[in-house]
């Protein structure tokens, strides 16, 4: 009983926050959050008392990572006016419920690009100049009597292809031409303050292109805009680096292309099947594995942590948000 009171004292003089996670997601700033808020929090061990009628009238909402958040979910918070994204990514949101319940949305933003850009970049370097076979050929103590070693491919002048020149793509090519490769595109429409070369078609963007960096959003329209002819139209010398969604490419053909040795490599951070990979890369000393890690820096969770808890602080202040998405 003496719990109950005091949730109830507290809802009397915090605001109402919600968190909508998985039970395994949690973000470091979250004792913060319960200084300034009264955290509605479903996965809560013990989970408070006052949830069910509390969450009735919560307003705000934080949505952790890529925690799917549907229509059956809003229906289930009928009050909440905004919900709060600690991820770049909004697949995982049902965006029409939201524009039907006038619900206004806001995403990590810049927060991570530029570490997801440094990750891309290091994942084709890996993949051309083969850091990681190196590394294993070390560690297993092969050099010694193992003098010849499969030689790796220059990154430096290569055609660098981006499919999606948003805030990551566009610092993804800023840091390639520091290796003085040509920079060419494929995005939603051609981004008139930049000079380089628009692809309208993926296929013809990746004909032209040694490596494709893959780093738009996932969308019902680029589902799999990355297919089977994409990946043949880069040949058996080019190489995919995806940093953006893992439904971006046709899993399935990527594995065969690869085993066939029909795609040059890959450095592969996302999967479609998360957090299930295919084995049949485990063995290819041509593809890069990460754990869907891009974003993962020290810098990136602090800059994320002051854009969640700005946004938050801005909605109950009446405030402009940051990172809003635009809900056509």
């Amino acid at each position: 009983m003496p719990a109950a009171v005091d949730i109830k004292q507290s809802s009397e003089t915090l605001p109402l926050l919600l968190l909508h996670r998985f039970p395994s997601f949690e973000l470091s700033f979250f004792p913060v959050l319960k200084t300034k808020y009264t955290v509605l929090d479903l996965h809560a061990d013990p989970p408070g008392p006052s949830f069910p009628i509390l969450s009735k009238s919560v307003r705000v909402m934080l949505c952790v990572g890529p925690t799917a958040l549907t229509s059956e979910d809003l229906d289930r918070y009928p009050a909440v006016e905004c919900v709060v994204g600690s991820s770049a990514g909004i697949n995982h949101f049902d965006l029409a419920a939201c524009r039907r319940r006038g619900i206004r949305v806001t995403s990590a933003g810049d927060a991570s690009s530029d570490d997801v850009a440094d990750y891309a970049v290091g994942l084709a370097l890996d993949v051309l100049r083969r850091v990681s076979v190196a590394d294993r050929f070390v560690r297993a103590g092969s050099w010694p009597f193992q003098k010849e070693y499969t030689l790796g491919s220059k990154v430096s002048g290569k055609r660098v292809g981006i499919v999606g020149l948003g805030s990551i793509g566009l610092r993804v090519a800023k840091r390639f031409e520091g290796f003085n490769c040509s920079i060419a595109y494929n995005s939603r429409k051609i981004k008139s303050h930049v000079s380089y070369p628009y692809y309208a078609n993926v296929g013809d963007l990746a004909s032209n292109s040694d490596i494709l960096i893959v780093c738009c959003a996932l969308t019902n329209e680029t589902f799999h805009v990355i297919n089977k002819d994409v990946m043949r139209a880069l040949g058996n010398t080019g190489i995919i680096v995806n940093v953006g969604r893992g439904a971006l490419i046709d899993e399935k053909e990527l594995v065969e292309l690869l085993v066939r040795g029909d795609l040059g490599g890959a450095g592969l951070d996302v999967f479609e099947h998360e957090p299930y990979v295919p084995e049949e890369l485990f063995s290819l000393d041509n593809v890069v594995l990460s754990p869907h890690n891009a974003v993962i820096t020290l810098e990136s969770f602090a800059a994320l942590e002051e854009l969640v808890l700005a946004n938050i602080e801005a909605f109950f202040s009446n405030k402009p948000l940051r990172a809003e998405v635009e809900l056509h």
